[in-house]
């Protein structure tokens, strides 16, 4: 999210109660290049709403997110690809625990397009909701996701995958938690947060009426957001549960691409099942998009 300490319209005051009132439990606060919102979230936040701290960081040729970050610590951005600087600035990031995010990789305005490689980086944002307010999923959003689709089999191949993030990006009114990146974690803290969505174990929904369960089973195993199935030789059974998308398509993907296709009801509840096994799947992602071709979630899960 971004405030009046950068470019955005809306008070660290309106956010929070902004965030408050579309259901969310935590929200990072990512101003350009600067920290000198940080000290401004302490008496807007409570038992009820977490503020990660964090930076995007906008180069020449491609911005980023920082999260979790110290308070008080500036990312430096004053460079682009050519310079070859970028590397130096994950890693001081990773020294402070923090997660980098490539943000918005097809943004239609000058550096806004992501040029880096995604080597260095944690996360992948595929779902911006900046430039979306009047349709939630645009065209730089299904670009931004077929590419991190396309790379998801050969970096589950060599053992490290990223996970996709979605992002309000809020700099107006009326933005506020479309899309958004759903935790599920122990506690309400930024390293609970943080590490499920290093992890994997995360998934984007449009708003907080969308929900979504998952699991992948195989004889007594099961797995579920981001985990791993050793299913060996069995077959494994794919379930996936969907409420608030009323006739919504459900539809799962491999590396082989999409392998199964279900409609919901006009109620927006309903599970689908499938069954897949190792030699066919390494990883099974999650689809759901309304009536008109919005897409509201992705999970992803290895096997």
């Amino acid at each position: 999210m971004h405030s009046v300490y950068s470019d955005g319209e809306l008070t660290p005051e309106q956010l929070a109660a902004g965030a408050r009132a579309s259901g969310l439990d935590f929200l990072a606060t990512t101003e350009h290049n600067t920290s000198e919102a940080h000290g401004a979230w302490s008496r807007h936040v409570g038992d009820d709403l977490l503020v990660i701290l964090g930076e995007e960081v906008t180069t020449r040729t491609g911005h980023w997110l920082a999260l979790g970050i110290r308070p008080g610590q500036v990312v430096d951005w004053r460079y682009g690809l050519r310079d070859e600087r970028v590397e130096r600035q994950l890693d001081e990031v990773h020294r402070a625990g923090g997660l980098c995010v490539a943000a918005h990789p097809h943004a239609p305005y000058p550096s806004g397009t992501f040029m880096y490689p995604y080597q260095g980086f944690d996360v992948v944002e595929v779902w911006n909701g900046l430039w979306s307010s009047d349709a939630p999923w645009n065209a730089d959003n299904e670009a931004a996701l077929a590419e991190w689709g396309r790379g998801l089999a050969a970096d589950i191949h060599r053992g490290r995958w990223r996970p996709a993030m979605g992002n309000s990006d809020t700099h107006l009114e009326g933005q506020i938690g479309i899309p958004h990146t759903v935790v599920p974690a122990e506690e309400l803290s930024a390293d609970a947060i943080l590490a499920g969505i290093r992890a994997g174990r995360s998934w984007i929904a449009g708003s907080a009426a969308v929900e979504l369960s998952f699991t992948a089973s195989a004889g007594d195993r099961s797995a579920g957001i981001g985990e791993r199935l050793k299913a060996g030789a069995a077959p494994a059974e794919v379930r996936v549960g969907v409420r608030g998308v009323p006739s919504g398509t459900v539809s799962l993907h491999t590396e082989s691409g999409n392998m199964h296709r279900a409609s919901l009801p006009d109620s927006g509840a309903g599970t689908v099942e499938w069954r897949t096994g190792a030699a066919d799947a390494a990883f099974v992602r999650v689809e759901v998009r309304h009536p008109d071709g919005t897409w509201r979630r992705s999970a992803t899960r290895s096997s």
